[in-house]
């Protein structure tokens, strides 16, 4: 199977090895090594150059799971789609879970994952009760929250590289049902978003924000406000679950995402009549992207670069607004933008990327030079405000932004594992 990244640029070539078993050891295998989930992060961060993948998605199997206090073990290489086939009809959902289901556990764990209810819950190694962590010298380090606390911090958020994580126990949260009541709200601009993201984190589980990053002048900062609560539906109530749609067939030359077909889609998007409050289905809510199936081949065979930051709370709203007038100036970038503010609880791992602050993240095609400058504009606006960008969607940013962002990567390169490396790795610490 061909490996790369989910933004399909840098186009590295890989070699990989697979596992099938947890306990078959470290593989046999000359040079550097990655561990690999289901290589869905956006850059270069799950991609080795001159070096061999531990392909872990062979490591696919539940060990226990306990109905009644939702404590799950399984192996790293499971889906958290999986886990929600399981779970969901036992009342059971989980904590924390990024845009798409198709990421493993070990994969959540190594990025540290966020999702839309970062202020209630956190991110997703503040669920993590114990991991298994495999050295390539053999030993196997069983860690948590309690236990080889160092190296449970240096794990979670560490990009897979202190070691290949085997497996995991995770604590779910209770829910009623696969059902949630949402909120749809359009706002004008960001100080509208940011009144309504202070009103709605105090009454709603999950938050978020559609952006028109093409918007400019007096429609600049205007979007949809989202919020959303598990609900139980009436039992008369006529729902239906969603189904997989279309897969996009082929990669075509050019990306058809541009200019023109954005403006005409946000404009569309913005003024599209829709229900103020509707049930929806956890899969419609959480995962509307997974519906499509290699979605990420309308970008063009040259691929995509998403940039998604975080600035702090006192700097997020002229760092925010200065980010979309420069994207705006450009006349690029994508359907889907997110806007969101996170809760005050920091990530437990040494690189976690949520904190205290406001994110904004949105895909732009790769035409070269252009959208490379564009994109260092907006790590300068990011760094300027004590802010930082995520390293599991970069592909390109500099060594200097990373360390201003995640100034404890070199507590985290003490406890690299020495055959252990990618090719972001060598990019930001040389």
């Amino acid at each position: 199977m061909p490996y790369e990244s989910w933004g399909l640029y840098p186009p590295l070539p890989q070699k990989a090895v697979a596992l099938s078993w947890r306990d078959q050891g470290w593989p046999s295998v000359e040079g550097q090594v990655l561990p690999r989930g289901n290589g869905r992060s956006y850059g270069d961060s799950c991609l080795i150059e001159n070096g061999t993948l531990i392909d872990a998605r062979g490591l696919d199997r539940f060990i226990d799971f306990d109905r009644d206090s939702g404590r799950l073990a399984c192996e790293s290489g499971v889906l958290l789609g999986d886990i929600l086939e399981v779970a969901v009809p036992q009342g059971w959902f989980l904590p924390v879970t990024p845009g798409t289901r198709l990421v493993t556990v070990g994969g959540a764990i190594a990025n540290d994952v966020h999702g839309k209810n970062h202020h209630r819950q956190g991110s997703f190694g503040d669920h993590v009760l114990s991991l298994e962590l495999l050295r390539s010298d053999g030993s196997r380090i069983l860690c948590g929250p309690q236990r080889e606390a160092d190296w449970f911090a240096a794990t979670v958020g560490g990009l897979g590289l202190t070691g290949l994580i085997t497996q995991a126990e995770l604590q779910l949260i209770r829910v009623p049902g696969p059902w949630l009541e949402v909120e749809t709200i359009r706002f004008a601009g960001l100080d509208e978003f940011f009144a309504l993201a202070a009103e709605s984190d105090a009454t709603h589980d999950y938050t978020v924000a559609w952006i028109d990053c093409v918007a400019s002048g007096e429609a600049l900062g205007r979007g949809l406000f989202i919020r959303a609560n598990p609900a139980r539906p009436p039992v008369e109530a006529d729902l239906k679950v969603p189904r997989r749609g279309l897969s996009v067939p082929f990669t075509p030359p050019l990306s058809p995402v541009n200019s023109l077909s954005l403006r005409l889609f946000n404009e569309l998007y913005w003024r599209r009549p829709r229900p103020r409050r509707e049930l929806q289905h956890y899969l419609a809510y959480f995962y509307p992207l997974d519906a499509i199936g290699d979605w990420n081949r309308l970008y063009g065979r040259r691929g995509f670069l998403q940039h998604q930051s975080v600035v702090p709370p006192q700097a997020a709203p002229a760092a925010i607004r200065s980010m979309l007038e420069r994207i705006a100036e450009s006349g690029t970038g994508s359907f889907l933008a997110v806007l969101k503010t996170f809760g005050d609880r920091r990530g437990r791992g040494l690189l976690s990327f949520a904190q205290p602050g406001t994110t904004l993240a949105l895909d732009f095609p790769m035409r070269g030079a252009a959208t490379l400058s564009l994109l260092d504009r907006l790590d300068a606006l990011v760094t300027d405000a004590g802010g930082a960008v995520y390293p599991a969607k970069d592909a390109r940013m500099s060594a200097e932004t990373f360390r201003r962002g995640f100034p404890d990567w070199q507590r985290l390169e003490a406890r690299r594992d020495p055959k252990v490396t990618s090719a972001f790795w060598r990019r930001v610490t040389g």
